[in-house]
């Protein structure tokens, strides 16, 4: 069970990150973050939908037809956003106004919707919780890379605080789109770089290439 959950999170933190390797979610994931506080609201928020609607639609997967699933799991998710943002406005106004559009555009995220449909509604309630989870705390560390590096040389600051000083001379193009995308673009190289180097993330690829190449073989070979 540790073994599985350890595995459900090392996927979607790291081979299966849904900003930096499925590039899911780009717009708002440019859009909010200037700044790190930013991008820990939108992670948590986007994680919070996640796990609730993952939850529910695995709890509802042999109730709900197939012909209308998509359209089901879109009510399902909204419900929640709807549920965080009436929540954010009332105990968190100042994040909630940060955030603004982006907080209810929540809903067409196609990170949610995604792990709805490959996951959540093939699998048990525990494990779709797990992988809401996982693929919430992979967008999140994403979110907050991406946020810390604009608002560090965009701005000079963490969490608003100085950090540079005075002197410091801000890298403004950091705090506009085109910034966002130069940042995201180098995490997501990063992000191959390492995927590329590491020998645990390559052996279960190597095992499959292999198996595909002695099937390919064993096709040649038969008369």
């Amino acid at each position: 069970m540790f073994k599985t959950i350890l595995k459900q999170f090392k996927e979607g933190v790291f081979d299966k990150n849904p900003l930096l390797v499925q590039i899911l979610g780009v717009c708002a994931s440019l859009a909010i973050t200037t700044s790190v506080s930013n991008a820990l609201y939108m992670g948590l928020a986007v994680t919070a939908v996640l796990v609730c609607s993952n939850l529910f639609v695995s709890l509802l997967r042999k109730f709900i037809p197939q012909q209308v699933r998509i359209a089901a799991y879109i009510v399902i998710i909204s419900g929640f956003v709807t549920i965080v943002e009436m929540l954010m406005k009332a105990y968190l106004p100042s994040a909630a106004e940060k955030l603004g559009i982006f907080l209810p555009l929540i809903v067409v995220n196609c990170i949610i919707l995604g792990r709805a449909e490959a996951y959540a509604s093939q699998n048990a309630p525990f494990p779709s919780i797990i992988d809401g989870l996982a693929m919430g705390a992979g967008f999140t560390i994403a979110l907050l890379l991406l946020g810390a590096i604009r608002e560090l040389f965009g701005a000079g600051t963490l969490f608003g605080i100085s950090i540079f000083g005075q002197s410091y001379t801000p890298i403004g193009i950091l705090s506009s789109p085109p910034g966002a995308f130069i940042v995201l673009g180098c995490l997501i190289a990063l992000m191959q770089y390492l995927k590329k180097d590491c020998p645990s993330m390559n052996s279960t690829q190597r095992r499959k290439s292999q198996s595909r190449m002695s099937k390919q073989g064993r096709i040649r070979h038969d008369p």
